[in-house]
């Protein structure tokens, strides 16, 4: 009867640890297919640029360029515009 019980135990930590193990596995997977897929989108975006306002890098196939120069938005493509026009006066005079 005590070896009915000692197999039974034996059984039950090795199931138990098989499923633990299982669980691990399905999450390590899971883990390097969303780093596989981190690394495509990240290769879609191509080349970093600066804003020339904020200094934040975008990529390059989400910035906008103007007069030579890369911003991350409108907002700051207005802004930089803005500020060129009030400095052109003040160096005229």
């Amino acid at each position: 009867m005590n070896l009915l019980i000692i197999r039974l135990i034996i059984f039950a930590v090795v199931f138990f640890a098989g499923i633990k193990l299982y669980r691990m596995y399905q999450g390590w997977k899971l883990d390097r297919e969303e780093l596989l897929e981190s690394d495509d989108t990240r290769q879609e975006g191509g080349q970093m640029v600066r804003c020339n306002w904020c200094k934040v890098h975008v990529p390059e196939s989400d910035a906008i360029r103007e007069q030579g120069e890369w911003f991350c938005s409108t907002a700051h493509l207005d802004r930089y515009l803005q500020e060129q026009q009030e400095q052109t006066p003040e160096e005229k005079e």
